[in-house]
């Protein structure tokens, strides 16, 4: 901010819609809401101009959601519900013979995904099974957990908060990234619910 408000011009003029140049500064997102202000295209604030452009585009970059094993921009990040440790996952395990009980630890892959996911279910419902994903907890020192071995899984749903980006709307399909997911790999999916920041997302695919 002190950056930005060191290279307007400072007359505090109103010509921008604002009274001060600081509530000016406040709102700039991009070069174009530059241009709202009537003395930097002025050939004396010309150098100005152009060192703001480049802050302007240097703090968009810098906030740009991005998968580190693709390379893909997500639209935001999925974190979990208050006092939850992850994003809620709803999967269907391809074998359907198997028994599982809420509060089961499993071990599965997801299909289409290289890495083994360690998950406690939460709830159940006609062959879905709700999870929170909680890692590999055998490999801490907790053999008193019992792991089921379920296999493949399809991967249904993702349900959490918005954490960095804007809320979407329903039906809009979306670039996410789940924050416990340990390849940071962006999912895509359809928004089928909104309450406030909690998201619903289903249609889940990883081949984004």
């Amino acid at each position: 901010m002190d950056k930005i408000l060191s290279l307007l011009p400072g007359y505090n003029c109103g010509g921008c819609g604002f009274k001060q140049c600081r509530d000016f500064a406040a709102q700039i997102v991009d070069a174009k809401s530059l241009m709202s202000c009537p003395f930097l295209e002025r050939e004396m604030f010309r150098q100005n101009m152009e060192q703001l452009k480049e802050l302007v585009v240097k703090e968009k970059k810098e906030d740009q959601i991005m998968g580190i094993i693709d390379g893909v921009r997500a639209d935001f990040s999925l974190g979990p519900l208050q006092n939850e440790c992850s994003c809620r996952e709803d999967i269907h395990p391809l074998d359907v013979s198997l028994e599982i009980e809420i509060g089961d630890i499993l071990r599965y892959r997801p299909l289409g995904c290289p890495i083994t996911h360690f998950a406690q279910v939460i709830d159940k419902s006609r062959g879905v099974y709700t999870v929170h994903i909680v890692g590999p907890l055998h490999r801490f020192g907790k053999e008193a957990f019992f792991v089921k071995d379920v296999g493949l899984c399809l991967i249904i749903a993702f349900e959490g908060l918005v954490v960095n980006g804007n809320v979407p709307s329903v039906c809009q399909t979306v670039k996410f990234l789940p924050k416990h997911c340990m390849m940071q790999k962006v999912h895509s999916g359809i928004v089928v619910s909104v309450e406030g920041r909690r998201l619903r997302i289903e249609s889940i695919d990883l081949k984004v």
